[in-house]
């Protein structure tokens, strides 16, 4: 299956690699002040933090921008008791506490408010230390780390050169100093990625050991906002879902689904936090030339490109199994073009598709050989993607819908096809 890129998809690549920008965000409404400032001037924000509707925030003195266009409000508005600027923010990342879980935590001076809604928890504001004990005042920055990107549920607390490590569960405090880092003025966690954000500009660190990797600093404006004459403006469109063409879709075991065509990635879980795009390289460095068919199984993603099949181990990045590549027929026993492939939840048969024929692979025999052949009713499959809620084979800017891998086997019908919409990619209806 040769990747098709269409014109449109290209200007999403422009667009979205260039920038790594949301494809989907609204304008904020009204609510400005003559004095309000204009972020593509350039700013040094006090802060930066995801609401838990996954609404980016900037805050800058006693305004925030709600999203990565717009202009500026009134904090008031959305923080009704909070008055001035702020010193850090970060989204509390804990699900194992429901009633703490996605609330926006604000901190100024010695103090910190906890929000959810725009509404004022009861009991708040409060003492940083009543909350957060062996946390200092008058912080720099904060940003949430999940377990599994860091060694815990934690956040990470900043102060000139210091950083405090802050495990939710214990409440234990563990302080580094990164004296390689630049001050950080707010700090980001954005797709799994980690941003210090100084001046004008930003830099990529690791949350656990703070390195950096690659040309940093780098203006914000190219990226994290849409502002005239930098990366882009404001009068790009997002896909035309008619115009969608995919090579390969798959979930991992984290519960991460991604989108591939052509040389670019849509991460699709993280739909609350905006629809991206980017480069395929990103995250599969080998995986140069695009994809033909990719599924997850066992922790690890499978990605099959002509007749060699790359395994990455599947952890918060993507790790490249040493050995591999190697060829479809020595790891899958199968020979010939693949078309698509998936892996159901809980299965252990890849289910890989051959023109009109599927063919099941059991991964936990050795070797690994064709079991069963089942004939479809379809041909030409671009994709496919089995979840809890059933298999979507893509064909084009539609897909069909089964059940189950035992409904598609017995099929001798196609069912009606169904569009791609914009709740399921993010495109433009």
């Amino acid at each position: 299956m040769e990747p098709v890129i269409t014109r449109t998809l290209i200007l999403l690549v422009l667009v979205t690699i260039s920038t790594a920008a949301p494809l989907i965000i609204g304008n904020p409404d009204g609510g400005t002040s003559p004095a309000a400032p204009d972020r593509c001037g350039g700013v040094e924000f006090d802060a930066i933090a995801p609401n838990e509707k996954g609404n980016t925030l900037f805050f800058k003195g006693d305004h925030v921008w709600n999203g990565f266009t717009g202009p500026a409000q009134l904090s008031s508005l959305h923080f009704k008791e909070l008055s001035g600027p702020i010193n850090a923010a970060f989204r509390m990342h804990n699900t194992e506490n429901p009633n703490d879980h996605d609330h926006i935590y604000l901190f100024q001076d010695d103090k910190v408010y906890s929000y959810f809604n725009q509404t004022l928890e009861e009991g708040y504001p409060k003492q940083i230390q009543e909350d957060f004990p062996g946390v200092p005042t008058h912080l720099d920055a904060a940003v949430e780390c999940p377990k599994g990107e860091c060694m815990a549920d934690s956040v990470l607390f900043f102060k000139g050169q210091d950083v405090h490590v802050y495990d939710i569960a214990t409440k234990a405090v563990k302080t580094k100093t990164w004296s390689h880092l630049p001050s950080c003025t707010s700090a980001f966690r954005w797709l799994e990625h980690y941003y210090c954000f100084h001046g004008q500009n930003f830099t990529r660190f690791h949350p656990v050991s703070g390195e950096v990797t690659g040309a940093y600093p780098k203006d914000a404006r190219h990226y994290f906002m849409n502002c005239p004459n930098f990366g882009h403006g404001g009068d790009r469109k997002p896909l035309k879902c008619s115009n969608i063409k995919l090579n390969a879709a798959t979930t991992d075991d984290g519960g991460r689904t991604y989108f591939f065509a052509g040389p670019i990635y849509i991460r699709v879980d993280t739909h609350r936090d905006g629809f991206h795009a980017f480069p395929i390289t990103r995250a599969w460095k080998e995986a140069n030339d695009g994809v033909d068919a990719v599924f997850s199984y066992d922790s690890k993603m499978y990605l099959i490109k002509g007749d060699q099949v790359y395994i990455y181990k599947a952890d918060a990045h993507f790790t490249l199994i040493e050995g591999y590549p190697k060829t479809v027929k020595e790891e899958l026993g199968i020979e010939g073009t693949v078309d698509a492939a998936f892996v159901c939840p809980t299965e252990n048969i890849a289910h890989i598709i051959q023109g009109k024929i599927m063919r099941d692979v059991d991964l936990t025999a050795t070797p690994r050989v064709i079991s069963r052949d089942f004939p479809l009713p379809l041909s030409d499959i671009d994709a496919g993607l089995c979840g809890d809620d059933g298999i979507r084979l893509f064909k084009g800017s539609q897909f069909y819908y089964y059940e189950s891998p035992r409904i598609l086997a017995m099929g001798r019908i196609a069912p009606v096809a169904s569009d791609i919409t914009s709740a399921l990619m993010g495109c433009e209806d």
